[in-house]
C-alpha cells in the first residue's frame, strides 16, 4: 500500500494519459462539433491501445515508478 498526499497530480499515471490524449487532439485543426472532438478522443485512444509501450512508458517516469509492475 502506498500512501499519497490528497492532490498529487504528478503521482498518478491517469495524468499522463490525459496530457498524451490532449496534445494529439489538439494537433491539427480545431474540432468543429462535440460529435468530431468525440472522434478524435476514440481515434487516439484507439491508436495508444495498439501501443502498448507507449502507455508502459508513463510508468518509468519516477514519480509513478511506485505503481509500475516492471517485471517483464
Amino acid at each position: 500500500m502506498f500512501y499519497l498526499p490528497a492532490y498529487a497530480p504528478e503521482l498518478n499515471p491517469d495524468e499522463y494519459l490525459n496530457g498524451d490524449l490532449k496534445q494529439q487532439v489538439r494537433s491539427g485543426r480545431a474540432a468543429r462539433s462535440r460529435e468530431e472532438l468525440e472522434s478524435r478522443v476514440r481515434s487516439v485512444l484507439k491508436r495508444l491501445q495498439l501501443r502498448p509501450e507507449r502507455i508502459r512508458s508513463y510508468f518509468r517516469h519516477p514519480k509513478i515508478a511506485y505503481a509500475a509492475d516492471l517485471g517483464y
